[in-house]
């Protein structure tokens, strides 16, 4: 049997197959809260981890770099001893106090340069030193993230695998149901379900209001509502609205059958009492 062309079916019909597709949606909204916050923890651990490796790796990056600063100035040192070493030896073979005035100088200097490349090495130490210490610290955040990391993600894992099943069959019952209404339609319950709070994009009539925003309805609406004439949407929120026989509920109704007897027994005692006189 050829399926129906979803543009053949009837107002009725499309509302039955788009309240049915709600309830379907609602039930994989339902499996997915059960979740709860989980997923987003997981994120941000993930994220936060990432940051921490970044600032680790910059860390390290910055040590070197001193290291290699500190290496730099050793060999600066050793090849400033030398020159003091050569030039103390030429002390001995000077022929003027001018050339001794000279050597004399840079003997002064290479020791001033021997004692500035010390005083930035101590410096780059204690900055190493102290790097360190950031490393160690950001290495323990990291470790301790990543326990809770995998004990969220085994909580999440758990989760899902427990749903999963429920959750593939209504899927795959969602997509049965979409193909059943037509693409401008389904569009546009789409997006008033995106842009509704709590997911409802079809809402049944209650207690003569909307069953999503609760702003009443006039009875003339809800008159057109019953009729399944035309699809109606609620003109404060936008949700489509459905009577609560289509979507299936039975409301209760208010017993009022004896006020009315109540008043012919007390107008049967009013009628009574003349009599007795």
């Amino acid at each position: 049997m050829a399926k129906k062309d979803p543009t053949d079916l009837s107002v009725e019909e499309k509302l039955k197959a788009l309240y049915q597709l709600q309830t379907t949606l609602s039930s994989i909204d339902e499996k997915r809260a059960i979740r709860g916050e989980l997923p987003l923890e997981v994120e941000e651990l993930e994220d936060e981890i990432i940051g921490l490796n970044t600032r680790v790796e910059r860390i390290e990056a910055e040590i070197k770099e001193f290291q290699d600063a500190i290496e730099q100035r050793k060999h600066e040192i050793t090849t400033a001893e030398k020159s003091i070493e050569r030039y103390k030896h030429q002390l001995d073979e000077v022929r003027n106090n001018r050339e001794y005035d000279t050597l004399s100088k840079e003997i002064e200097f290479q020791e001033l340069e021997v004692q500035l490349c010390n005083k930035k090495i101590r410096e780059a130490q204690a900055k190493i030193e102290e790097k360190k210490q950031d490393l160690e610290k950001n290495k323990e955040i990291i470790n301790d993230r990543n326990i809770t990391l995998e004990e969220k993600k085994g909580e999440l894992d758990e989760i899902i695998a427990e749903t999963r099943t429920e959750e593939d069959r209504l899927k795959l019952k969602a997509k049965e149901l979409e193909v059943k209404i037509e693409p401008r339609l389904l569009t546009s319950f789409k997006r008033i379900r995106k842009n509704a709070r709590n997911g409802l994009g079809v809402v049944y009539v209650q207690r003569d209001a909307c069953g999503g925003c609760f702003n009443k309805i006039p009875p003339q609406r809800q008159l057109d509502i019953k009729m399944h004439k035309k699809i109606i949407v609620c003109e404060y929120c936008g949700r489509i609205m459905i009577d609560p026989e289509l979507a299936g509920v039975k409301l209760d109704t208010p017993a009022a059958e004896e006020k009315p007897k109540r008043k012919r027994a007390i107008r049967k005692k009013a009628e009574e009492k003349p009599a007795e006189d």
